[in-house]
């Protein structure tokens, strides 16, 4: 027997999104804001996401103009450099992760951390007005936020802070919040992940659903 379930992408599309309208506490949010995160809510399938979700003042703004100007986009993980759909980029972004780069294993060994905090050291020459996505490593996160302390690093135009786990997520979001160097999105506690921050980034680099 064939099961009884919609076929049709575009209604399935439809009736997402609409049931995220429906269901999720919006409010709060300006227009700009509210369409990222929507976005972030259908990725993690879980409406009550909003609850977590804090967004800067013109944060959205700030990143897609930012795009808009050819600004590139550093992640920390592949799995979120893979997930960015090149096609809503407005400018022909570059998407960038360095964590392959085969400087990084070195230098993670010399600083003392981790391969994916390391690696963000290889983003200072074009770090200046871009947009930073980091949806896996806190230590990712907390290494930014200490290279951002050094009044001779460029600032990126905004900061997508979302990683995920149970060792340090919480903690470098609430300090990504308390320092904002750059207007941000963070998810609190321990949520997070590849996909919801990918969401963001396609929904900033995108001005409709």
């Amino acid at each position: 027997m064939p099961y009884e379930y919609e076929k049709n992408g575009a209604a399935i599309y439809l009736e997402s999104f609409a049931t995220i309208r429906a269901e999720a506490r919006l409010e709060h949010f300006d227009k700009d804001a509210e369409q990222v995160v929507v976005r972030m809510i259908h990725a993690a399938g879980m409406v009550g996401l909003e609850e977590h979700v804090q967004v800067s003042d013109g944060m959205v703004a700030t990143a897609r103009a930012a795009l808009e100007n050819g600004a590139p986009v550093f992640c920390d993980a592949y799995m979120v450099s893979e997930g960015v759909t090149r096609k809503r980029l407005p400018a022909d972004n570059d998407v960038i992760c360095t964590l392959r780069d085969p400087r990084v294993p070195d230098m993670a060994r010399d600083m003392g951390t981790t391969r994916s905090a390391a690696a963000l050291e290889l983003w200072r020459d074009r770090l200046g007005g871009a947009l930073v996505a980091i949806g896996n490593a806190p230590t990712a996160l907390f290494h930014l936020l200490e290279m951002l302390e050094d009044p001779d690093c460029p600032r990126p135009a905004a900061i997508i802070g979302c990683p995920v786990g149970f060792v340090g997520a919480r903690e470098s979001k609430e300090a990504l919040w308390q320092a904002q160097p750059v207007p941000s999105i963070i998810v609190n506690g321990r949520l997070g992940g590849s996909a919801i921050t990918v969401a963001a980034v396609n929904a900033i680099a995108s001005r409709s659903e």
